[in-house]
């Protein structure tokens, strides 16, 4: 039999969505090809992150990744990535977030080897940034963009963005894995429960915690449910709220089947699989009008798409009064027919061959 060809896949941000994909993505195609992940550890990565992976797999921690600007550090990452490579003499690499995605461009000759890159959101896009710093993020990406490499979005709106930088684009939508999320979700027993609001994510500046608690105590009749954990908790002090802390993903899973509205409140988003598996769940969808969300959610169709506290609260009182099955028939065909595993892999799979 012929030789599989082999993938290097280069992910920094290992931890939250991004890991998520990187699961799905590297599982789907481990009979196709052969698979190598060269990772570094943050604080958002599983402890048991090794048994999420088929055992096909091969796992190779970068010892120097971290996420700030730091010379000494990048420059180590850098030549530790060359040598990675060097040994394993991929066909394929593919760069995940814009720590990677800058060493890869310069460690790799994309003439030589096929070289992708994924951002996973632009890190000039996010506002808890300066202006300057924010204008120093999108130069970096620019002068990179120069280097022969072909950017893959996650989705629409980050695709937008890549032709501002490259022509050397295209974008395949993320995806949730749907078989593995209906066995979670059989093995998960839910009792009648009453009317929630939740979200599912880190309580940062991103995820907008301060309009997540504007909204609750506009509505303070109504529970609240914060799936997750982070460093802007304090910002949610509406007594109707409820903050798990982090959890494992069986137990958020089994949060979210209690509620009965996903929120999402983002300042930006890439794509986010949080939203797309409340889809699927069939949980009336509720964003905020960024990237990522509003090239999923077509506002009165599958979810709605707000730009004001009083517009998440008038979505919110729709569920409450309004018989939505419709909008949530939609979006769960949605996840089944586009956003799925199954379907991003094949498109992966056709780029890769290509």
């Amino acid at each position: 039999m012929a030789e599989k060809r082999k993938i290097l896949y280069v992910v920094e941000a290992f931890g939250g969505g991004v890991f998520t994909y990187i699961v799905d993505l590297a599982n789907r195609l481990a009979d196709t090809f052969d698979i190598y992940i060269a990772f570094s550890i943050r604080k958002q990565t599983p402890n048991d992150f090794e048994k999420y992976f088929n055992k096909r797999i091969h796992l190779i921690e970068v010892k120097n990744f971290g996420r700030a600007i730091d010379p000494i550090s990048d420059v180590k990452a850098f030549f530790e990535l060359k040598n990675i490579a060097k040994n394993i003499d991929p066909d394929v690499i593919h760069l995940h977030s814009s720590k990677a995605g800058v060493l890869g461009r310069f460690a790799f000759d994309g003439k030589k080897v096929s070289l992708f890159y994924t951002p996973h959101g632009y890190s000039f896009l996010m506002k808890n940034q300066s202006i300057p710093k924010r204008l120093l993020y999108k130069a970096i990406e620019w002068i990179s963009a120069r280097r022969t490499c072909t950017t893959i979005s996650c989705g629409e709106g980050e695709h937008k963005e890549t032709l501002k930088l490259t022509k050397r684009a295209v974008y395949v939508n993320n995806g949730v894995n749907i078989e593995d999320l209906n066995k979670l979700i059989e093995s998960i027993e839910i009792e009648n429960t009453q009317f929630s609001v939740f979200t599912l994510g880190r309580i940062c500046y991103q995820k907008n915690p301060k309009l997540f608690n504007k909204v609750a105590e506009m509505l303070p009749d109504v529970k609240f449910v914060w799936i997750g954990d982070g460093e802007l908790r304090n910002e949610l002090t509406s007594p109707n709220i409820e903050i798990t802390g982090w959890v494992d993903r069986k137990t958020a899973l089994e949060y979210s089947m209690r509620g009965s509205v996903f929120v999402l409140t983002s300042l930006w988003e890439g794509l986010p699989i949080s939203l797309l598996e409340a889809m699927y769940m069939r949980k009336l969808c509720v964003v905020s009008d960024v990237i990522g969300n509003h090239d999923v959610i077509e506002s009165g169709e599958n979810g709605y798409v707000c730009d004001s506290e009083k517009s998440f609260v008038g979505a919110i009182k729709t569920a409450l009064n309004c018989d939505v099955s419709n909008i949530l028939n939609h979006a769960a065909n949605d996840i089944e027919t586009i956003y799925n595993t199954k379907t991003m892999a094949e498109k992966y799979s056709n780029i890769y061959r290509s």
